[in-house]
């Protein structure tokens, strides 16, 4: 039996396509949108996922996550509903985690009554919050671990026992954690989701999801992926494979920076609190290293009532106060404001969500200077 290789050498060769023409070092691309269809082994179609470089890519991602298989979509979101509705129908239900992705807590919110599913929300984040929501109809589990703003941490085998033992799917989304920090495949749970925008693709200049899994699973999503047509250009494609061939590098550099930002931090009078995984008193931080092969490059905090959380923001000169996450680039921004903007006031206060919380992407940058753009960004608002 052939030996599984390391995941940095899977970064880099897993499901490269070789160039026979020319034998050069890189996967080619194939931009065209029209294939053969007489004498293939498969007819080949951008819309049904499985031109080259969409194959190719999706059999790097699921080496990374030791899925059987993957498909790519054109988002995170897209990969997010067409998993869901790929999985659902009329009449079923469905239990989420309450602290949930602000766009994957309004598509349920506003896209599921319209075809007859229903869904809750648990209380808390264990197993059992999770069992007091299953219903007769009850179809899956869905979860986010580490959590989006907040970073709390769910019992992954736990959460994958409980599915399995009421026989329901059990579906995560991984964007936090990257394949680099966490596999859940590996602790039973069945779908893994990826907004590909994020650490996959590094460098904030792609938008892309993943869904991996099973065969079956993936056999199953196509049925309703090419229907909905969520398909990515196999030029972004491309780009996407190009940039995996960095993760373990980036996200390693990331998580060290983290660890380091989320310890200053503690220290500082101008927060009241830091939320990350990897500092020894957070309320998860044993399970996290349980699960974590690293705790992750997103940490959050609260500032102290006496700073302007915006004016905090706008002061920020190497760190960018921007929309997204996971560039090699620092990032900062307010979730109250942004990520989580459509969830009601009382859905922000029940996940912990106020004006004077920040979400903080850890970039690749000398710590530093980091540290420093914070501290003089706290010193603009001295009297």
């Amino acid at each position: 039996m052939k030996k599984q290789a390391d995941f940095k050498t899977l970064c880099v060769h897993a499901g490269e396509l070789k160039d026979e023409q020319f034998g050069g070092a890189i996967s080619p691309l194939f931009p065209s949108t029209s294939y053969a269809f007489n004498d293939v082994e498969s007819s080949q179609y951008p819309r049904y996922f499985n031109t080259p470089n969409q194959r190719g890519l999706a059999k790097k991602i699921a080496a990374l996550e030791g899925a059987e298989a993957g498909m790519i979509f054109g988002s995170g979101m897209a990969a997010i509903s067409t998993a869901l509705m790929a999985h659902l129908e009329s009449g079923d239900h469905v239990v989420f985690q309450n602290d949930l992705y602000g766009g994957t807590r309004n598509f349920v919110k506003h896209e599921f009554p319209k075809f007859g599913i229903e869904f809750s929300f648990t209380s808390g984040m264990t197993s059992d919050d999770f069992e007091k929501e299953i219903r007769e109809n009850t179809k899956g589990i869905y979860i986010e671990t580490p959590s989006n703003p907040t970073l709390k941490i769910i019992d992954l085998k736990e959460i994958s026992d409980l599915a399995k033992a009421h026989g329901l799917w059990s579906m995560i989304d991984n964007t936090f954690a990257s394949p680099v920090n966490q596999n859940p495949i590996h602790f039973g749970i069945d779908i893994v989701l990826h907004s590909a925008t994020k650490y996959l693709g590094g460098h904030s200049d792609i938008c892309a999801g993943v869904v991996l899994g099973s065969q079956v699973s993936i056999e199953r999503l196509f049925l309703s992926a090419k229907n909905f047509g969520g398909s990515l250009s196999d030029y972004t494609v491309w780009l996407l494979e190009r940039s995996i061939k960095t993760l373990f590098l980036r996200v390693q550099a990331q998580n060290t920076n983290a660890l380091k930002i989320a310890e200053f931090l503690e220290k500082e009078s101008w927060v009241d609190q830091v939320f990350y995984p990897g500092l020894s008193n957070h309320p998860n931080h044993e399970l996290a290293k349980k699960q974590m092969h690293g705790f992750g490059g997103m940490l959050s905090f609260n500032l102290n009532a006496q700073i302007d959380a915006k004016k905090f923001l706008l002061n920020l000169e190497l760190i960018k106060p921007t929309m997204s996450l996971a560039g090699i680039e620092s990032t900062a921004l307010s979730p109250h404001l942004t990520s989580h903007a459509l969830l009601t006031e009382e859905e922000r206060i029940a996940q912990g969500i106020g004006p004077q919380m920040i979400r903080f992407s850890t970039g690749i940058e000398a710590f530093e200077d980091i540290k420093n753009d914070l501290i003089q960004s706290v010193k603009l608002q001295d009297p």
